[in-house]
């Protein structure tokens, strides 16, 4: 089931990666990136797409680093005050 699982991710990598690659082949218009108090270089809008596609990735993905090391801190003391509470209740 593991090496399943593991294909199954494989395949969807490859999938993203040549769509995202024709993606870019596609769109070669050219436009400059314009963030409130500077300005970036023109650039194909495509990179500029896959770029921020990739920025809110990793930002999601560290929002959420938060909330995961907190719900395993609660679940660790959670499991051990059941343990103390067995040995207690256990002799």
């Amino acid at each position: 089931m593991k090496i399943l699982r593991n294909l199954l991710y494989i395949l969807v990598f490859i999938v993203a990666l040549v769509a995202g690659s024709l993606f870019v082949v596609q769109n070669t218009a050219e436009a400059p990136m314009d963030l409130l108090f500077f300005q970036l270089s023109e650039q194909r809008v495509a990179l500029w797409v896959v770029l921020s596609f990739g920025l809110g990735g990793l930002l999601g993905m560290l929002t959420s680093l938060g909330l995961v090391l907190r719900l395993r801190t609660a679940l660790m003391k959670a499991n051990r005050q059941l343990r103390n509470q067995t040995q207690v209740a256990g002799g």
